[in-house]
């Protein structure tokens, strides 16, 4: 019986902080709100959760952030065309690779251990859910206006005035979005890694 809904939002490195939040079903509260860093404290954190069988998990895909030097490069590999004949573009550097493969090893033996463990992608969640804003990801503006948006259209009442860090909120959307897969509102966009990748 799923009595748990866990969302994880992953960073793409251990120097951009992870954000878990662990909702109960019963009650609809968050119980349990971290930052985690390294993948030795997301594998920490599965080992010591003692409702892993009994929980619906969505983690997020983090950006690959390795490419070609230059901040407009690295700011504009999200938006590269995905190109249907990939064999005539040289792949320098992973420049055509979208999502970073961090944390894809442990996550599948979770799934194989039993686990219902699913990817989503950050943005695009966001867009279904109507809490994209018009600010810049992931600036102070962005994030207030996320966390209005939890508190006030979601019913996240327990959040607090001052802001909270963004991996905390998209973790706390991944749970809006494993609460949905609970009721068989999602779809499989994609599989990544092994592991599906959901939305609305």
């Amino acid at each position: 019986m799923i009595t748990h809904i866990v969302g994880i939002s992953l960073g793409a490195s251990s120097s951009i902080e992870s954000g878990v939040a662990v909702r109960e079903i019963s009650s609809r509260n968050l119980i349990y709100v971290d930052k985690l860093f390294s993948m030795n404290d997301v594998q920490l954190f599965f080992e010591n959760y003692v409702s892993l069988k009994n929980s619906i998990i969505c983690v997020s895909l983090p950006w690959d952030n390795t490419m070609l030097e230059g901040k407009w490069r690295v700011l504009s590999k999200p938006y590269q065309l995905i190109h249907s004949e990939e064999e005539r573009f040289i792949n320098k550097d992973n420049w055509m690779q979208r999502f970073s493969t961090r944390g894809s090893e442990l996550l599948l033996n979770l799934k194989n251990s039993g686990v219902d463990i699913s990817r989503y992608e950050t943005y695009l969640t966001r867009q279904k859910m109507n809490l994209y804003s018009n600010y810049k990801e992931r600036s102070s503006a962005d994030c207030k206006f996320l966390q209005s948006a939890l508190k006030f259209e979601y019913g996240f009442d327990s959040l607090p005035n001052n802001m909270m860090p963004v991996a905390q909120l998209e973790a706390i959307v991944g749970t809006i979005l494993a609460e949905e897969k609970l009721k068989n509102k999602t779809k499989t966009i994609f599989e990544f890694r092994g592991l599906d990748v959901i939305n609305l």
